[in-house]
């Protein structure tokens, strides 16, 4: 069975809006410009075992208003809508192994407990030529997912390489896995960003 992660989606808008203005820009302009490197261990799937290194790239943080498009996109027109609107935006770049990477097209930041902060991104993958030419069943799973905590504790995190979206319950995403479980993201460590993060 594909393992399923749970994004509730209207409830981070609701947090982001409540926030003191003082205090979302604080917490965007902390990891604005920061680095964050690791390790990206692969528990199963094709590639079970293996090891690669992993890179995100935060240029900024995804605006309220921002998720509340793609929370409309996919309310209205499902998983290509929210594609296509996703792919309109840009917060920075993810890499996994040695190549360029994609764009990371939103970056969500909202605090796990005292001292502690999760990044939430989502972003288009790039699809193999033969998934494309023959139709494989990946392409509806266009997207990649990831969730990085960082800050008091283990820095540590996990990813999707190959995701598809869907609501449920009208306010929550559900994130569904291609392979059997996510990847692990290991040994993270932040560099720079505006506020010295790390």
């Amino acid at each position: 069975m594909n393992k399923v992660t749970r994004l509730a989606i209207l409830l981070l808008v609701g947090v982001a809006a409540s926030i003191p203005q003082a205090n979302a820009s604080a917490q965007q302009s902390a990891y604005a410009g920061a680095t964050i490197t690791g390790t990206v261990y692969f528990v199963g799937g094709p590639r079970p075992g293996r090891s690669l290194p992993f890179r995100l790239i935060v240029d900024r943080i995804t605006t309220p208003d921002e998720v509340n498009q793609l929370n409309a996109a996919l309310q209205s027109g499902g998983q290509d809508e929210l594609l296509r609107t996703l792919s309109r935006m840009k917060a920075g770049r993810i890499e996994i192994g040695s190549g360029v990477g994609v764009p990371a097209n939103a970056i969500l930041v909202t605090q796990e407990g005292e001292g502690r902060t999760k990044l939430t991104v989502l972003y288009q993958r790039n699809m193999r030529f033969a998934e494309l030419r023959y139709g494989t069943r990946s392409t509806m799973y266009p997207f990649g997912y990831a969730e990085v905590f960082v800050g008091r504790g283990e820095d540590q995190g996990m990813l999707i390489p190959a995701a598809r979206v869907r609501l449920r319950d009208g306010n929550t995403w559900e994130v569904e896995d291609f392979g059997v479980f996510p990847a692990r993201l290991m040994g993270l460590r932040v560099r720079g960003g505006r506020n010295s993060v790390g």
